[in-house]
């Protein structure tokens, strides 16, 4: 392709079918269809799939991602208001102005009060002047009144005394207090805790929720790659490992990828300072790896040497020996591969060409340049390396479990390998256990992979995953669970997640999260600890409950205030003057108030009384809450149609049972009236997995 000539414009003016410019590290402004060039696009604004995304020709890509690198030229497809980000702000709108505001029970109540109690005060009044005129004796009239006022006068003055006292005592305020004071602090002792409430709705409406629904990248995890495990293949793990991670550093200090970002960011946690080195010959390819020369690294190396992070793995392999996995603070390090191949030279468990295939660093202390190569399986053998079984099946065992694995081959010999991932946040397992244990459902709703997905739900124990799902139909999913009369709470923290956000009943978004969810959610937890979820449901819990009692306190005041002030007790002598109710109608305020302010002593649950004797039993012995076994977890590709069920039968099964997404199981030898299983291939619908036969319930 030939360029002609280029010039920089204004978003709103591009359209349909203009070619642009796309280069590294600017945002994709359009919709649009990769012509020419490739790259790697980080798309988890829109899709919330953490790792990028590689682009070539005839790619889509789509407004508001990021290219990492390489310039990309990109033919518009989608402009303005036709954009799925601007589709995006147009979901978040209409769920917003669709969300109609609840009636305050007070209002309600005031609204019948007030001309309940002038009625009650005008019956008085009649009540007692009737009574004064048939029988003037009943009135309880003391003597000096009887010799300054008339018979007459009397009986109105007796009237209109216990009609005041009436309308004093009576006064609603202690009802229109209820609600506002119990609201007022509820918010206030959740900012507290660091639970940001807007309003009063969303903390009456929390509650009520007895549905669940978590995005995943950003909310259940991290957001960002970070390393978890290492497998070093080294007969010296002492010596080999910091001069491994140090030349890792120094190798991908010079990539924008965010796999080398998070190898960078670990190995800087290990120096405790920046890295140095020299690299030359960096080349990169993206979807691949790279490769270059590192130099000039010894005094990291020994610098690494020395942290206390390595000096206390150390102390671990003399204790326990090299053939167990062991923890370089919260990265894994198997160092047995090495052993367990090559303990016996005659041992062909790791076939190869080279019987020094696995050589790594450690053994060549003299060399000051090391040629480095990173990626994955195809890198390694396009440059000669060759992968071993055994190291092949592990990085397969890795990626099922949704983690990003690449191999490390220092001069010729392969290395390492090395697992990234978006972990899971620690609190995880435990909200989502106690949500569980509470009666609500939770669900996983996100646009990353099924493999990744289904890694993430098993790991924090959710049983119900829609994976690979758009912005719309997230909100369409919380629409279909509000038409069941269930109330949802949706748990986010990206723009991809804040339609969901807005037409849940309580949208909850993560503070670390983008600003358009923190904007169109209902609360706001501002110390990103999902064990808040839990404190902002227990929280409103309670402040309702407070709300009640304040109501109670209100009434069962009115119900014996207002018949005493009426006089009806006055034939035993229990009557009140009107400065005796208006007394007691400012008590019955006052000690409204002082019900609410009481919230203040509220404690959110923490971790620790929440790690019950239950839960960590239940957590070691994977029971409940903790799933493992991938068969029990429904799965869902996209959002399910209303009008069908789908039902997988695994070809591998003994059992031969047809599992229905409702968890219903149906014996494939069972003669069920007016059920019919037609299998996908008649009905030429693909199925996603060729171990996997697809039915439809008809």
């Amino acid at each position: 392709m030939e360029i002609l000539s280029e010039r920089r414009v204004s978003v709103d003016l591009v359209q349909k079918g203009d070619i642009l410019k796309i280069v590294p590290g600017s945002k994709v402004p359009v919709d649009g269809k990769v012509v020419h060039g490739s790259s790697m696009c980080d798309e988890s604004l829109i899709t919330g799939e953490s790792m990028p995304v590689v682009k070539k020709n005839d790619s889509m890509v789509i407004g508001g991602s990021v290219n990492i690198h390489g310039v990309l030229l990109v033919k518009a497809t989608q402009v303005g208001d036709d954009t799925t980000l601007a589709q995006i702000v147009k979901l978040v709108e209409e769920a917003q102005t669709s969300k109609a505001p609840i009636q305050q029970l007070a209002d309600k109540i005031a609204g019948y009060f007030v001309p309940i109690v002038v009625g009650v005060a005008c019956a008085t009044l009649t009540g007692w002047i009737i009574v004064g005129f048939v029988n003037f004796e009943a009135l309880h009239v003391k003597p000096y009144e009887r010799e300054r006022f008339t018979p007459v006068e009397i009986i109105f003055q007796y009237g209109f005394r216990y009609a005041l006292t009436v309308l004093a005592i009576a006064c609603p305020c202690s009802l229109g207090l209820a609600t506002p004071t119990a609201v007022m602090v509820g918010t206030g002792v959740g900012a507290l805790n660091g639970i940001l409430i807007k309003g009063a709705e969303p903390l009456e409406n929390a509650h009520k929720v007895k549905t669940v629904v978590f995005d995943k990248t950003g909310t259940l995890t991290h957001g960002v790659p970070m390393l978890t495990q290492i497998a070093l293949y080294s007969t010296d793990i002492a010596t080999a490992l910091p001069r491994l991670l140090v030349i890792m550093g120094v190798a991908e200090s010079n990539s924008e990828h965010p796999i080398g970002t998070a190898i960078v960011k670990f190995v800087k946690g290990i120096l405790d300072s920046e890295i140095g080195g020299k690299c030359d010959e960096f080349q990169t390819v993206p979807g691949c790896g790279l490769k270059v020369t590192v130099s000039h690294i010894d005094q990291m190396i020994e610098t690494a040497s020395k942290s206390l992070l390595i000096t206390h793995f150390n102390s671990q392999i003399k204790m326990t020996g090299t053939r167990d996995f062991h923890m370089l603070g919260e990265v894994m390090v198997d160092c047995s591969l090495r052993l367990e191949g090559y303990s016996d030279p005659l041992d062909d468990s790791l076939p190869m060409e080279d019987d020094n295939q696995l050589i790594p660093v450690g053994e060549k202390m003299s060399l000051e340049r090391y040629q480095v190569l990173v990626g994955n399986r195809e890198w390694m053998r396009r440059n000669g390396i060759n992968v071993p079984i055994l190291v092949d099946e592990t990085m397969e065992k890795l990626e099922e479990e949704g983690q990003t694995v690449v191999l490390c081959a220092i001069d010729g010999h392969l290395s390492a390998m090395l697992a990234i991932a978006d972990s899971v946040k620690p609190e995880a397992h435990l909200a989502i256990y106690t949500l569980k244990k509470k009666g609500l459902n939770v669900i996983l709703l996100t646009g990353d992979n099924k493999k990744t997905a289904a890694a993430i739900a098993r790991e924090v124990g959710i049983v119900n995953v829609f994976a690979e799902v758009l912005p719309s139909h997230k909100v369409e999913k919380i629409r279909r669970l509000q038409a069941l009369g269930q109330r949802v709470a949706m748990v986010g923290d990206g723009i991809n997640d804040s339609p969901a956000l807005a037409q849940a009943d309580v949208g909850i978004a993560i503070a670390s999260g983008t600003d358009v969810a923190v904007e169109a959610a209902d609360v706001v937890l501002i110390r990103n600890d999902l064990l808040d979820v839990i404190g902002c449901l227990d929280l409103s819990r309670t402040t309702v409950q407070r709300i009640r009692l304040n109501f109670l306190l209100a009434s069962v005041y009115n119900l014996i205030g207002i018949p005493l002030a009426a006089g009806v007790f006055s034939y035993w002598g229990f009557m009140i003057q009107p400065w005796m109710g208006s007394a007691a109608m400012a008590m019955s305020s006052v000690s409204v108030v002082c019900s609410s302010l009481l919230l203040k002593m509220y404690r959110k649950p923490t971790k620790e009384s929440l790690s019950t004797v239950e839960y960590l039993k239940s957590k070691d012995t994977m029971g409940p809450g903790v799933v493992r076994d991938l068969d029990t977890i429904s799965i869902h590709r996209g959002i399910d149609s209303l009008n069908r069920s789908r039902i997988s039968l695994a070809s591998g099964s003994s059992s031969r049972s047809y599992v229905i997404n409702t968890a219903t199981k149906v014996r494939s030898d069972e003669k069920s009236p007016g059920i019919r299983l037609i299998p996908a291939t008649e009905l030429s619908i693909d199925t996603d997995d060729q171990n996997e036969r697809e039915f439809l319930l008809v």
